[in-house]
């Protein structure tokens, strides 16, 4: 693989890190703001919320600016909201520092995984796109607790600032090692143009695949938002269990990850069909594992396995349906992640608020799982349709 791939996976181990650390540091982020925890709560949604609006907003934006220059600035934005996150002198300030920083991620994520596409030969784009991606399921085993330890003994400024630094490492290896390369807006030449962009929305394989995004990984966040309560509750753990079970998570997320990046060049919807099908059972299951320790150990890092095997091939199939135009489209779809991912924390939230315990997310999961598996079976249906309508020429 390409050593810019490498660059691309430094990038993205240190928006990983951003997004998730903050869940470990809000006790004491709210002690120094003087706010309560629900309220510091807000750095979590307004970042999500920020994704969901920069991934086409600058997407779209850079429609003109060529791969390489639109990533470095992207990662230049990504810096400077972690570094105004370190210094910020009142909550207002953080909570701003956030959302510029969150307004790089999915266009970097998506404009990121056309680059990667690019620079490896077609039956090897979805691995390239899942190298990428390792950078930020590695954040969930490495950066994120090592993050949350650092904020813990030398203050939570000094892990935004640390994250900063490694913004800079990934927008120094993206200048040295991603080539400046002709072609449709990987170089000198710009890309195809916004209303071209655009019009890869009236696919609708595209909305499909969308779609599947929002509800097939929703579904793991569902269960993954409230697994600290629902360890420490049903399954008995300590609250410092808590800690190493999301690293089993993680360790689950790195192996689906890449499982899921190699076998999708070999056969996309099949894969869709195997890990949305498993992941949808093994929520299920999780409602009754999580009532005991080990089979709950062992559950998590299935749901990280089962869930990040799907990501290879959703962002794939979008880039395969939008080749001619696929920045956009490719943005939007990792907006559409971050868009599932909060959908399904309120469902979990609203159904433990109407007491059906904390185990009760793991079935809206499963059921948002298996509607983005009756999703990619109807977008099958579809373009099998769509190709027999298709006359074959004579002769």
């Amino acid at each position: 693989m390409p050593l810019a791939l490498l660059a691309l996976a430094i990038g993205a181990f240190g928006i990983g890190t951003t997004e998730f650390v903050i869940t470990g540091l809000l006790p004491q982020v709210a002690d120094s703001f003087d706010v309560t925890i629900p309220s510091a709560g807000i750095l979590v949604t307004g970042y999500a919320l920020g994704v969901v609006a920069g991934a086409p907003l600058l997407a779209a934006l850079g429609s003109r600016i060529p791969r390489k220059r639109m990533l470095m600035l992207l990662m230049g934005l990504f810096v400077l909201g972690n570094a105004l996150s370190a210094v910020a002198p009142d909550f207002g300030l953080l909570l701003a520092g956030r959302v510029v920083a969150s307004l790089a991620h999915g266009a970097f994520f998506g404009i990121g995984s056309v680059l990667a596409a690019d620079l490896v030969a077609p039956h090897r784009k979805a691995g390239a796109i899942a190298l990428m991606f390792t950078g930020l399921t590695v954040a969930n085993v490495v950066g994120v607790p090592l993050g949350t330890l650092v904020g813990q003994h030398f203050g939570w400024r000094t892990t935004f600032a640390l994250v900063a630094a490694i913004g800079l490492v990934g927008l120094a290896g993206i200048a040295a090692l991603v080539p400046a390369r002709p072609g449709p807006g990987a170089g000198h030449r710009p890309g195809p143009g916004l209303r071209r962009e655009l019009a890869a929305f009236r696919n609708v394989q595209v909305a499909l695949a969308m779609a599947m995004t929002v509800l097939g990984f929703g579904g793991v966040f569902a269960a993954i938002t409230y697994i600290a309560p629902m360890m420490t509750g049903p399954a008995g753990f300590a609250d410092s269990s808590v800690t190493w079970l999301l690293v089993l998570f993680g360790l689950g997320m790195v192996a689906g990850n890449l499982l899921g990046g190699r076998f999708a060049d070999r056969a996309l919807m099949p894969l869709l069909y195997v890990s949305l099908g498993a992941l949808s059972l093994t929520l299920l299951l999780f409602t009754f594992t999580a009532h005991h320790q080990l089979a709950a150990a062992i559950t998590i890092p299935l749901l990280g396995a089962f869930g990040f095997a799907t990501v290879p091939p959703l962002q794939k199939r979008v880039l395969d349906q939008t080749a001619d135009a696929p920045t956009l489209a490719s943005a939007v779809n990792i907006g559409a992640f971050n868009l599932g991912n909060a959908v399904a924390a309120w469902l979990g939230g609203v159904v433990i608020s109407a007491g059906y315990g904390y185990t009760a997310p793991n079935l809206v999961g499963a059921a948002l799982t298996a509607s983005a598996l009756g999703l990619a079976v109807l977008s099958s249906a579809l373009e099998r349709r769509s190709r027999a309508a298709v006359p074959v020429p004579l002769g």
